[in-house]
């Protein structure tokens, strides 16, 4: 049976009434973990993922986008805090923000067990209150 395609609403249509989520896509586990929890926060329509990397090349649409928010949900992979810093750079505010290696020990890894998403995605729920 074949799954059906969600398509997400555009960020810029929803960033005032939407909780954005941010996310590390580094190459560790840590940071690979922090993707998996960005799909499946927006999967569970607790915020929509946009895309962090926009933001750090200066994109005005996606600089706009953090800027109308109603929250900004930063996920790091690990204590550099790359994702916050691409943010804070851009003078975007953060309203909540984790860092995944306090909960996973960082290892040189793509491979991630969907469980620890899962765990640490009800964490960010409960605390940012999703």
């Amino acid at each position: 049976m074949k799954k059906e395609v969600k398509i997400l609403e555009d960020c810029m249509k929803v960033a005032e009434h939407e909780n954005l989520i941010w996310v590390c896509d580094g190459a560790a586990n840590v940071g690979q973990v922090g993707q998996a929890i960005g799909v499946l926060l927006s999967n569970l329509d607790k915020g929509r993922m946009c895309c962090t990397v926009a933001v750090a090349a200066g994109s005005k649409r996606h600089l706009e986008i953090a800027e109308k928010a109603k929250k900004n949900i930063v996920i790091n992979g690990c204590a550099n805090r790359c994702a916050s810093k691409v943010l804070e750079n851009a003078g975007k505010k953060i309203n909540y923000e984790i860092i995944i290696s306090k909960y996973l020990q960082k290892v040189p890894t793509l491979d991630i067990y969907m469980g620890d998403a899962k765990k640490i995605a009800q964490i960010i729920i409960e605390e940012a209150k999703l």
